[in-house]
């Protein structure tokens, strides 16, 4: 059964403005979904969405279910109840989502004393000491204040308050955002333990596609506010179903490949404004496959193979 399931969720700015059109997905416990894209596609969008935590200019559509339960049919206090408790979030940006003026040790601690009333204050600090200590860091750190932790470390704390409260769902919103190459393998990799140890179901927000491929059973690959194309990460990079797909995975030339040795790939253009998006597919104008009827009407997500799901009517054609 899934624990997270999104159905047709939309997402609309300032009334015009659709960030967010028509996308269901849906992840498991112990699993690993991995969403895609460039920025502004609606990947942060998605994330705000689950806990709704999305500003009051937002119109929001469809439905997010978590754990059965739609959580926009949650009365505050229910809602209160299950951030952090059933779902968490580690927030882009750790330097940006801690308070500089709390030690990191009061911040992981305020949510356990919030959401179990009757745990003492050293039963908190005894729970922060494990949590720093199993995201990699040790314990007297718990005294230390964000600025006086390096960019890793304060990622890895931001991953500790995450799981302060045990949940069951953990969605990263590009945790290994402005991190050197050792530290990006060493936080996907503290990730990837937690779900294989804990059991919990992730989301991973990345525009990287080699963090994606390498830690995700699944991934999405959002453009223009849509789903264009899904299935399973070790197929998605190397047999992409739709030409965006297939151009993100060019962006990333892989080193002793001879398909990437003489010719550079790229993408040109930018993703269309959300609140002006071109007729039909919104990908037509940058695609290098498109056809006269990519223009005229948008295709919808289909499943084009056992497990995978595609926008494109090359891959209806081929499927």
């Amino acid at each position: 059964m899934s624990l997270l399931e999104l159905r047709d969720l939309s997402v609309t700015y300032a009334g015009d403005v659709p960030a967010v059109r028509g996308v269901s997905l849906s992840v498991a416990p112990g699993e690993v979904l991995g969403v895609a894209g460039e920025s502004g596609c609606g990947k942060s969008t998605i994330t705000n969405a689950v806990l709704r935590l999305l500003p009051k200019s937002a119109t929001v559509g469809g439905s997010v279910l978590l754990d059965g339960e739609d959580v926009y049919g949650m009365s505050f206090g229910r809602l209160r109840a299950i951030r952090w408790a059933t779902a968490s979030i580690v927030f882009q940006g750790a330097l940006h989502s801690l308070n500089a003026v709390q030690t990191i040790g009061r911040q992981i601690a305020e949510p356990i004393l919030l959401h179990e009333p009757k745990t003492s204050r050293k039963a908190a600090d005894l729970r922060v000491g494990e949590l720093l200590e199993q995201v990699g860091l040790p314990a007297r750190r718990a005294r230390d204040y964000p600025h006086q932790l390096s960019g890793g470390q304060r990622q890895r704390v931001m991953i500790a308050l995450a799981l302060a409260c045990r949940p069951r769902l953990v969605i990263a919103d590009e945790p290994t955002t402005a991190l050197d190459v050792m530290v990006q393998a060493q936080v996907l990799e503290l990730l990837s333990g937690l779900v294989r140890d804990l059991g919990l179901a992730l989301v991973l927000i990345s525009h990287d596609l080699s963090v994606l491929g390498t830690t995700c059973d699944r991934v999405a690959v959002m453009y223009a506010g849509k789903v264009v194309e899904e299935g399973p990460a070790s197929v998605v990079f190397d047999d992409s179903r739709h030409p965006y797909s297939g151009a993100l995975a060019g962006a990333f030339p892989r080193v002793g490949d001879p398909r990437f040795r003489y010719a550079p790939a790229g993408l040109a253009g930018d993703p269309p404004y959300p609140g002006d998006l071109p007729a039909g597919c919104p990908f037509h104008p940058r695609c290098p496959v498109a056809l006269d009827r990519c223009a005229e009407a948008e295709v919808e997500l289909v499943q084009v193979e056992a497990g995978r799901r595609a926008a494109c009517l090359l891959a209806e054609e081929a499927s």
